[in-house]
């Protein structure tokens, strides 16, 4: 699938305007710090602390480009049987991500959503790797003194993202997306009128 294959895999599994459908990914995270360019005063060494402790979670993260609804939770790992809670308390009716193993899997093909993935080696075309991009300058190059405060950063950083609609707009709103929903059909209310 590319950009315009989105609209045809859509159409196929008769998607309309009312269905929730959101991108997905996810990032890992943990406290094997990594070093960030910062600035700093002409010909004045910067020290960076960093941190090498073989801890990590992962970050699982969901974004509908349209209503610009961010959600997201948090997974001891990437298997099918951690992502499968998850995405049970989310409820959509399809979600749009990479072709990872679990994500494939027979667990997660059980839940009552469609799932279309993107083609490989393409997290251009996923707007919740624009959100991973933004996360990690935001909480790198910080020494945490756990797990959970690093995890605690991440989680404040995502309230006052998904509070500036303006700002998330301009991450992931893209035309291309756009374009492909307002093409799909709107919901058809007439089947449920009983006479």
């Amino acid at each position: 699938m590319e950009k315009r294959g989105l609209q045809e895999q859509l159409e196929t599994q008769d998607t309309t305007r009312n269905d929730a459908w959101s991108f997905s990914d996810e990032m890992r995270f943990g406290l094997y710090g990594q070093v960030r360019r910062r600035w700093g005063k002409q010909g004045v060494k910067i020290h960076q602390p960093l941190q090498i402790v073989y801890e990590w979670w992962y970050l699982v993260l969901a974004i509908d480009v349209i209503h610009l609804d961010l959600r997201w939770d948090w997974s001891d790992g990437m298997s099918q049987a951690d992502l499968l809670p998850i995405f049970e308390r989310w409820d959509l009716d399809m979600v749009i991500w990479d072709g990872a193993r679990s994500h494939h899997g027979q667990i997660m093909h059980d839940l009552p959503m469609t799932r279309i993935f993107l083609p490989a080696y393409s997290p251009e075309l996923n707007p919740a790797e624009r959100i991973f991009e933004e996360i990690r300058p935001a909480v790198e190059g910080i020494v945490y003194p756990s797990l959970v405060a690093k995890q605690y950063a991440i989680d404040q950083f995502l309230r006052r993202l998904r509070a500036d609609k303006s700002r998330l707009q301009s991450l992931v709103s893209w035309d291309w997306i756009h374009d492909v929903f307002d093409a799909l059909p709107p919901f058809d209310y007439t089947c449920f009128i009983y006479t």
